[in-house]
């Protein structure tokens, strides 16, 4: 049998790992499209949410480079809408700054915070994350040693780049990496295929994809972890 050396380096997915994210989002697109509506009408003439997101599916196929990069996505969104509208693009940064503004006023899981504080004591804390949640902003920074996300990556998970990024930032083999998340893929078979171990965090009793071969690892909460 394979030895499994101990890690010393937690991954830590973000959304709807540490915090719920539908309702994050969902507030803060609110919140975007409300602001434009009060202070730049012109620009959501015709729009809603939904077209707006549509949008940006949009963007995401003219720019397939930038697919990982969902600030550049949105910004870009935004600045199309402005440029139609005969606005400055540059009025998108201003939007851009409404919808991360609630978008990082997240609630996290009850277990959250006192978990974090057991495992910094006994493990380097690092997030990965595919979306653009800021640590301090969201109020957890003190925890973690940093943050890797898709966008200074050059890559999202489940592609194996964004986990080299965070074996080459903790200076560690990947072997003694254990990245937990809550995406099958992305976190679990991603983290896999890099050479990390990985622990699938499935708190709402999903199933689990019957063509993914199975966790190694699954806890509930991150008070298992612990």
């Amino acid at each position: 049998m394979q030895h499994v050396p101990p890690p010393l380096i937690l991954g830590l997915d973000l959304d709807d790992t540490l915090w719920p994210v539908a309702p994050v989002i969902a507030r803060a697109e609110t919140e975007l499209f409300d602001w434009l509506r009060g202070r730049h009408p012109d620009a959501v003439r015709g729009h809603s949410i939904e077209s707006m997101r549509r949008l940006r599916a949009d963007v995401a196929a003219r720019h397939p480079e930038a697919r990982h990069d969902l600030t550049f996505l949105r910004r870009e969104a935004l600045a199309e809408q402005f440029r139609l509208a005969g606005h400055a693009e540059a009025l998108a940064d201003e939007a851009l700054e409404i919808f991360l503004s609630a978008r990082n006023r997240v609630d996290l899981y009850p277990d959250v915070r006192a978990s974090l504080e057991r495992l910094r004591a006994r493990y380097r804390l690092f997030a990965l994350s595919n979306g653009n949640a800021d640590l301090g902003r969201c109020g957890i920074a003190e925890y973690f040693d940093g943050h890797i996300t898709a966008r200074s990556a050059g890559a999202a998970k489940p592609d194996a780049r964004i986990f080299a990024h965070l074996a080459c930032a903790a200076g560690v083999d990947a072997r003694r990496v254990l990245h937990v998340g809550d995406d099958p893929l992305a976190d679990v078979v991603g983290a896999r295929s890099a050479g990390m171990q990985s622990a699938w965090l499935n708190r709402d009793t999903r199933s689990w994809p019957a063509h993914l071969a199975p966790p190694a690892r699954v806890v509930a909460t991150l008070d298992e972890l612990v």
